[in-house]
Formats: C-alpha cells, structure tokens, sequence
C-alpha cells in the first residue's frame, strides 16, 4: 500500500482548478455572466484557489515519501 493520498488528491484539485482558471480567463471580459457576483471573475478567482491548492498536495506528496509509522 504505497499510494499516498495527496497524489489523487492534488492531482484532481489541480484539474479542476485548472479548467476552472482557463473558463475563467475565457470569459473575462463578459460582464452579464458575472452580474450576479458582483462583477468578480469567481471562476478564475477560484480556479486559482484550487490550482495552488493542488499543486501544494502535489508538492508535499513529492517530499513526503514512503508514509507509515516510523520502524522501531
């Protein structure tokens, strides 16, 4: 059991946040989409969010290593 939890976990914040960010950039300058928020781009906000989040998971997973108790 070697899979470290943070690997599924950054990889499909960073997806998300991904896609999210590229919508985001896509329609920035479509102001009746973003009415309802105040005019705040929320998906590229948010997008971004995700994308730091995720790449954060990806990184500890890449240091962390083999994960499990320590040996006696």
């Amino acid at each position: 059991m070697g899979l470290d939890i943070r690997w599924p976990i950054g990889l499909m914040f960073s997806l998300v946040g991904l896609a999210l960010t590229v919508f985001g950039l896509l329609t920035r300058g479509d102001a009746a989409l973003y009415s309802r928020s105040l005019g705040i781009n929320i998906n590229l906000v948010w997008g971004i969010v995700l994308l730091v989040f995720g790449a954060l998971m990806l990184l500890l997973a890449r240091r962390g290593g083999a994960g499990g108790p320590p040996e006696k």
